[in-house]
């Protein structure tokens, strides 16, 4: 596997709209596992595709503590979303800072996955967060358009959350 390059903030590319994943082929393969390598190596909790600079609606997120269960999301779709949470959110392509963002508590999700197969994940707080901010990526949205208030340091906003 290799490690892919992450976009920052300014590139055009994190503005742009994903397109939909029609068919899985090696190249599809191979970005899904670069992808969940690439996070893992920037300490992230979710990557989306055009963070490595590629317009696909892919998704893989890893909220477990131990970080060795992946999920991938290809084309997914929230179908449910209630309850709310306000916190601190990062982003791998906005490195050093951090803003607060309410989002749903619990989401619903229709996606398919590595092998085309059509599935079903639940999840509320931080992997509900997650899907959430990952899924705003493939629509070329950043989380810094959803902050309330300042962005800040991500240190400045952990040592307001202590």
């Amino acid at each position: 596997m290799a490690l892919r390059n992450i976009r920052k903030e300014g590139d055009p590319i994190l503005n742009k709209k994903c397109k939909e994943v029609t068919e899985m082929t090696a190249r599809n393969r191979e970005l899904i596992e670069d992808m969940i390598d690439t996070m893992y190596e920037a300490n992230g909790v979710g990557l989306a595709a055009p963070q490595v600079g590629v317009l696909k609606r892919i998704v893989v997120i890893d909220v477990s503590e131990e970080g060795d269960s992946p999920i991938v999301l290809i084309n997914p779709v929230i179908t449910e979303a209630d309850g709310e949470q306000t916190g601190p959110e990062g982003c791998l392509s906005v490195p050093g800072k951090s803003g607060v963002v309410t989002r749903a508590n619990h989401v619903k999700v229709k996606a398919l996955d590595i092998d085309m197969q059509p599935f079903e994940l639940e999840g509320t707080e931080l992997l509900a967060r997650a899907v959430q901010h990952e899924l705003d990526h493939l629509e070329g949205v950043l989380y810094t358009s959803k902050v309330e208030g300042d962005l800040m340091s991500a240190e400045e906003n952990a040592d307001e959350g202590e």
